[in-house]
Formats: structure tokens, sequence, C-alpha cells
């Protein structure tokens, strides 16, 4: 199956990637490296994460990759990053 990540979900990598230059360039781009490939991991097992607490809904799920959550939902025909949050923050951060 097919991953595509959305607008939203690629921008918070991109926020995360400046974020993280701060700190290590280096350490950006392996973090973002990393996160990228769990899409591989969601491609071949879609329903290896775990369902979303805050959604409780199948088709809602996510993976953690170090500190963060990758929240994804499968559709029909590909499966959809919608998000990328530190596993501090909260869903509703995002509205």
């Amino acid at each position: 199956m097919n991953v595509y990540w959305t607008e939203t979900a690629i921008q918070q990598l991109s926020n995360l990637y400046t974020y993280l230059c701060q700190i290590s360039p280096p350490y950006a781009q392996r973090t973002i490296d990393r996160l990228t490939r769990r899409s591989q991991q969601i491609a071949t097992f879609p329903n290896s994460g775990r369902v979303v607490p805050e959604f409780d809904n199948d088709r809602i799920r996510e993976i953690i990759e170090g500190k963060y959550r990758i929240i994804y939902t499968i559709q029909a025909n590909q499966i959809e990053v919608l998000a990328v949050l530190h596993g501090a923050q909260s869903l509703e951060e995002l509205s």
C-alpha cells in the first residue's frame, strides 16, 4: 500500500528539522530520516500501529519513533500520515 504524507505532516517535519538544526544539523537529519523511514513499516504492516487513544477509531493509528508519534489513517487504497508530534504534545495543539 502507498503511504502519502499530508501537507500538515510535511510542515511538521520541516519545523522539527529547523528546530533540531539549532542543536545539531546531523542529528536533525538523522531524526527526520528515522521518522520518514517508518513509512516502510506502515506500508507493509498498516495495522502494526496502535489505535490512537484520543480518537478510538480503528483506522486512525500511530507508531512511535523515539520521542515522536507518527499518526496516520488507513484508507481503502492508501495510507495518509496526518501528523508527526513530539510525545509531550497533545492533539489539541493541532487545532
